[in-house]
């Protein structure tokens, strides 16, 4: 029941995709889920931990003296429920040691069990043709009851999951809906698993108002924080979306997050997909770190297909971002010229104020000096008089002197503000009228000046690694498969630390359907010219047909259609 459970969130996991004009509109319960969820995003170290200490203990079964077969059985079956959503591998190895097992002791309904739950495992891992062979191997006659739902369960899924990206998509998504329909003949009416699946029907078929009522019921009786609430939320979070209400979307889609951090589940897509929600209302930064959590639980699980979603969403949201960064920078430092500009002429106020205070003071001993000689030497009044006179005469050419070089300090700040302003505005209409050759020219004559100019080389050499890190984890065989549509002496030589070349990289973002060449040059920052050039040279030394290549290109590390 639990692993049919956790198949069901895949079917819940494609709606997120779906357009839907939103607008945010913040409120306390969402704020407060949002910032549990960001906290608890900073310790999945905590809860994988006690995960691994779990199974740890559990392992430790497996050295028990003189156990039998069918403990041996049961231990693995443990271990396949810890990992099934944890680490995939790992949960596949300990159910072919089930089905080894189930084989010695020639007992069909543990053989049947354990192919099921590989069957589970190899639709999360996008192993589709083995996954039918499996369930084309099984005679249903044979099964349980509980058995004959998890058959049920894993065809319907299975036709859910190829269907995704599929051009005969209507042709597998139908298949499911029929499985779907054997499964709710065959479940008991008042169980969860019945009403989760029957609001799954619902939902297709466009009644949302009695699926979310059946979903929030069950969220509402549940008090737990386990996978089945994670399950719920998210297709709760799915409904709102479609409906186009942005707030309880975040929400539910938070809520999911918290409990499949909280169960170390780290075969997801609540993070996922609210990762996209917040880029779709600009908080890029939230954004940010939710797609990097999810893709790390993805990488982490060896999740093929949750992978691949991902990598469709990171470039976009890291661009966005990294975009974000740079006009954060940019602004910094224009803050600081401006505060440098100020604590400047605030130290020269003092200065000047300073000076004048040392000057009103002389002048005020003066005048006390002076009053004192007028009461002692009256007959000197006159010329005490006078000397006043030349004194204030004094005074108020130094106020006039400086009054006037105030004036030309505040005229040359004016000019220098001014000549500041027109090197700014010269070098917008450079970066917009220029191509991006000279752009490029410009740029780097200003970063020679900017400090932060290894910093932001630095980031683009991160987005690159990243990029080439994610790519080769889907597509492992690419260098290889590539240089075999090349003659043998125009084939690629990678350094020993270099993963991608750029022409490998221009190569490897038309496999994931990039083809124009303007977008590979903003991503690889080369022009649109650059890059067809590029192209051009490659396509000059292939070993297929010219006009064929990319299409040979395309087809690289593709999964065989069922």
């Amino acid at each position: 029941m639990n692993s049919s459970r956790s198949i069901i969130i895949l079917f819940w996991a494609a709606v997120f995709v779906f357009p839907v004009n939103i607008v945010f509109a913040g409120e306390p319960q969402q704020e407060q889920v949002l910032r549990t969820l960001y906290g608890l995003m900073g310790n999945k170290g905590i809860f994988m931990s006690e995960k691994e200490n779990r199974i740890s203990s559990i392992k430790k079964m497996l050295e028990t003296p003189d156990i039998n077969e069918i403990q041996r059985y049961e231990i693995n079956l443990q271990l396949f429920n810890e990992y099934k959503t944890y680490i995939s591998d790992s949960a596949i190895y300990y159910t072919k040691q089930n089905i080894k097992i189930s084989g010695d002791l020639n007992d069909r309904d543990r053989m049947n069990e354990s192919k099921l739950n590989l069957t589970s495992l190899y639709i999360i891992a996008g192993i589709y043709i083995e996954s039918l062979d499996i369930l084309k191997n099984i005679d249903k006659t044979e099964l349980s009851d509980t058995l004959l739902i998890r058959y049920y369960d894993c065809y319907k899924q299975l036709y859910r999951s190829y269907s995704f990206n599929n051009p005969n998509a209507h042709l597998y998504t139908g298949k499911s809906s029929l499985y779907r329909d054997s499964l709710l003949s065959v479940l008991d009416k008042e169980s969860n698993h019945y009403k989760i699946v029957y609001a799954e029907k619902l939902f297709d078929e466009g009644l949302l108002a009695e699926s979310k009522r059946i979903l929030q019921d069950l969220v509402n009786q549940s008090d737990a924080e386990d996978h089945e609430k994670a399950v719920l939320t998210y297709a709760l979070a799915n409904i709102y979306r479609k409906e186009g209400d942005v707030d309880k979307q975040i929400t539910y889609y938070a809520i999911s997050a918290i409990c499949d951090i909280k169960n170390t589940i780290k075969e997801n897509a609540s993070m996922q997909a609210l990762a996209v929600t917040l880029f779709e209302i600009g908080n890029i930064e939230k954004a940010y770190s939710c797609i990097k959590s999810s893709m790390e639980d993805a990488m982490f699980c060896n999740a093929r297909l949750r992978t691949y979603e991902i990598s469709q969403i990171l470039p976009i949201i890291d661009s966005a971002y990294q975009e974000k960064v740079r006009n954060q920078k940019s602004e910094l430092q224009l803050f600081l010229i401006l505060v440098s500009l100020l604590s400047l002429f605030l130290i020269i106020a003092v200065i000047y104020v300073y000076r004048q205070m040392k000057k009103i003071a002389r002048i005020r001993k003066e005048l006390y000096q002076t009053n004192l000689k007028l009461n002692v030497l009256n007959e000197d009044l006159q010329l005490t008089v006078d000397q006043l006179n030349k004194t204030n005469k004094k005074l108020s050419d130094v106020n006039d002197e400086l009054s006037e070089s105030n004036e030309i300090k505040e005229t040359y700040i004016g000019h220098f503000l001014d000549l500041c302003s027109t090197y700014i505005n010269k070098l917008e209409k450079y970066q917009n009228a220029l191509n991006k050759k000279a752009v490029e020219r410009k740029i780097d004559e200003l970063f020679r000046m900017l400090k932060s100019h290894d910093m932001i080389e630095r980031e683009v050499r991160e987005l690159y690694s990243l990029f080439d890190n994610i790519f080769l984890h889907l597509y492992p065989n690419f260098v290889e498969e590539f240089n075999s549509l090349l003659i043998e002496e125009e084939r690629f030589n990678l350094k020993p630390d270099e993963l991608l070349n750029t022409e490998l990289r221009i190569f490897a973002l038309i496999r994931l359907g990039i083809t124009d060449s303007s977008r590979i040059a903003n991503f690889l920052r080369y022009s649109a010219n650059t890059i067809y050039n590029y192209r051009t040279r490659v396509r000059n030394k292939a070993a297929v047909p010219r006009d064929k290549f990319e299409s040979s290109v395309m087809k690289i590390g593709a999964i065989q259609k069922i």
